[in-house]
């Protein structure tokens, strides 16, 4: 599944989508940047609730397809600037990270 169709099926809010192309492969749930960077496989959809500017060169260099912001969050301007920059497609739910979560585990399957 491409970040474009994970969009459609999940009727998630799109706030960057350089690469809705991308392929999808798994998904890792997480707040603490560091565990991110260690754990996070490339192509993941990375599910949390950071919005600063960290989360771009963290999702950069874990490679993951996409972050999923929960809970409604938005990125400020500058923010998504550097996600539109550097390629990294960013979504956004009003559900909670558990919702998101159990949703897109039916689609990975």
């Amino acid at each position: 599944m491409t970040v474009k169709e994970l969009c459609e099926k999940m009727e998630l809010s799109v706030l960057t989508l350089p690469d809705g192309d991308r392929e999808i492969r798994g998904a890792y749930c997480c707040d603490l940047l560091s565990w991110v960077m260690g754990r996070a496989k490339a192509d993941d959809v990375w599910i949390t609730i950071m919005s600063n500017s960290n989360i771009v060169a963290v999702a950069s260099l874990a490679d993951t397809a996409c972050i999923l912001l929960a809970e409604g969050v938005e990125l400020d301007d500058n923010v998504k600037a550097v996600a539109e920059a550097k390629g990294i497609n960013v979504l956004t739910s009003e559900k909670t990270a558990y919702e998101l979560a159990s949703q897109l585990s039916s689609f990975l399957k």
